[in-house]
């Protein structure tokens, strides 16, 4: 039986207008997201992830900023014909974020129960005082200790964990259908990444929510996602199941990321291959593949030629990646 997907992007194109001319960070992306699933969006610093997950919630400032195109569905509406109200009821209730840096997120000057409370409140018109005790919940569900005495700390009074801990605590308050987190663990030592991440994964796990990730970390992706999508220059440039994606990935750059990566089982001295040469200049892609200008395989044709995602060479019809050469007739 065929799931209809609970978030649906199609042709999603964010473009901000420049000193230099419009720059487009996010051009054409589509993806799908089922009910409970955990999709990772995999990329360089620069790729388009983060601004995916803005648009996704309709957060560009504007100006500069702006959706130029596409379609965001989500359980049956596209999200860019609503209104702001319409937006406003859906963001933080049915739809929540975790972003990056919690202490940019968090106000310095409210006490973290309050901040907890607060989505609480506005989506679920209780009172502050059902609210507050809602609040102790989700601290206590998030394993932060003496919950009951940290509601009433402030946000420089948590430890770096702790603080991403009470931001996931509020983007559960309201049970979302759906949790964008943006490189939630970059600032956290390892150990600390890990408690978080399982703490993320069993969370929505435990309550149906699906979960879209963003990270460069392969890492990551290998452990928590059930698929993957990965970025370039604002562009999707292969889509796969994890299994597969790590097992046999199709595109160059993916194959770039993942011979990058330490390996568990790598032979004592073995050298990581690095990707050649620095991300593009957005403002002044080529026309044909962005990532031809640093790829091993490119051929004439790359640099005029944009590749579209196809299936070819792939062993199943779900896993799609853009390379040209693989389109190209075998000379």
């Amino acid at each position: 039986m065929t799931v209809e997907p609970l978030l649906s992007v199609r042709g999603l194109t964010t473009r901000f207008r420049t000193d230099r001319g419009n720059v487009v960070a996010v051009d054409d992306v589509s993806f799908d997201v089922a009910p409970g699933e955990t999709l990772a969006i995999v990329g360089e610093s620069g790729s388009g992830k983060s601004v995916t997950a803005l648009s996704i919630l309709r957060l560009i400032p504007n100006p500069p900023g702006e959706i130029a195109g596409g379609q965001i569905v989500f359980d049956g509406k596209d999200l860019l014909k609503l209104s702001d109200g319409e937006m406003r009821a859906i963001r933080g209730n049915r739809i929540a974020m975790i972003f990056q840096e919690p202490m940019n997120s968090l106000n310095p000057a409210l006490t973290v129960g309050l901040q907890v409370a607060e989505p609480v409140q506005q989506h679920r018109a209780v009172s502050w005082a059902a609210a507050l005790d809602a609040a102790k919940a989700l601290l206590q569900k998030v394993q932060i200790p003496d919950a009951g005495s940290r509601l009433h700390t402030y946000p420089h009074q948590y430890s770096g964990g702790m603080r991403q801990r009470a931001m996931i605590a509020m983007a559960l308050a309201c049970k979302p259908r759906l949790i964008i987190a943006d490189e939630p663990t970059t600032a956290l030592d390892v150990t600390v990444q890990a408690q978080i991440l399982d703490l993320l994964k069993d969370l929505t796990r435990e309550t149906g929510a699906a979960l879209i990730l963003i990270t460069h970390d392969l890492g990551v992706v290998a452990r928590y996602a059930d698929r993957v999508v990965v970025m370039y220059a604002g562009r999707v440039v292969e889509q796969a199941p994890a299994s597969a994606l790590y097992r046999t990935p199709q595109h160059p750059y993916t194959r770039g990321l993942l011979a990058s990566v330490p390996r568990l089982d790598g032979q004592a001295g073995e050298r990581l291959v690095p990707i050649d040469g620095a991300p593009p200049d957005l403002a002044a892609l080529p026309p044909g593949c962005a990532f031809a200008p640093r790829c091993r395989r490119a051929v004439a044709a790359c640099l005029d030629t944009r590749p579209l995602l196809h299936t070819a060479g792939c062993a199943s019809p779900d896993h799609l990646h853009a390379c040209l050469r693989d389109e190209l007739p075998v000379e």
